[in-house]
């Protein structure tokens, strides 16, 4: 296993139940974080708690290509090439397909898919230059099986697969490498603004969902774990 400390790490969604607990297990295994989220206010609080300089942060909309665009910036001002991108950025719009409107299911697409086209086009150039870099998505169980309502968000999760898919093709010649975990129910804020009833008691824990992908950042440079699912143990969907 690659050791955690001293690599440079990029996380999306930093702001999330799932990401504030991988930011606090990346930064006590001693690796160089650039951390982002959409709300500023949790971002300022999470640097402020672990001690993180505010210059590894910024709050950025994944879906406005020019933000993107200076966030790479600034990661690279900071950091460098980051060796790992964690995308764990995104939205969750869970209702019956007649109820969908143009707008639920355009905001889906724009934050969940759109959003991680721009993340990953922007960090892609450097990671070839360095010849190295691996590149961490989240599409969730959803983005490999289906669930009633949720269309607008397995669309833009499937559609995360297979974009991540053909890129992998395309860089089948470099050393860099994707890794799509596909997680199962987690008891986290997402479902804090879902209607929806859910059994909180039988998910996973958050800390357990960051645990997964911080085991994923220490994969060996020798190979690649292409995809990784966990789910709750009496709720199996794969």
């Amino acid at each position: 296993m690659e050791k955690l400390s001293g690599k440079k790490i990029v996380v999306a969604g930093a702001t999330g139940g799932i990401g504030r607990q991988l930011v606090k297990l990346l930064h006590q295994g001693g690796a160089q974080l650039f951390v982002t989220g959409r709300n500023q206010q949790k971002l300022d609080e999470l640097v402020h708690s672990l001690g993180i300089s505010p210059s590894q942060s910024m709050a950025v909309d994944l879906k406005s290509e020019s933000e993107v665009a200076a966030l790479q910036q600034q990661v690279a001002t900071q950091l460098g090439t980051p060796d790992i991108l964690v995308n764990l950025a995104g939205i969750g719009i869970i209702k019956s397909f007649e109820q969908l409107s143009v707008e639920d299911f355009r905001s889906s697409l724009d934050t969940n898919l759109v959003g991680a086209f721009l993340l990953v086009r922007s960090f892609i150039p450097a990671m070839k230059e360095a010849k190295k870099g691996l590149i961490i998505n989240v599409p969730g169980v959803l983005g490999k099986v289906p669930m009633a309502g949720a269309a607008a968000y397995s669309a833009s999760k499937y559609g995360i697969v297979g974009m991540m898919q053909s890129l992998r093709e395309e860089l089948k010649r470099t050393e860099i490498r994707i890794t799509n975990l596909f997680l199962g129910g987690v008891d986290s804020p997402f479902w804090d603004t879902i209607d929806l009833k859910v059994q909180k008691e039988r998910m996973i824990r958050e800390e357990e969902a960051a645990r997964s992908i911080w085991f994923l950042c220490q994969q060996p440079a020798s190979g690649v774990v292409s995809e990784m699912v966990l789910q709750p143990f009496n709720h199996q969907a794969i």
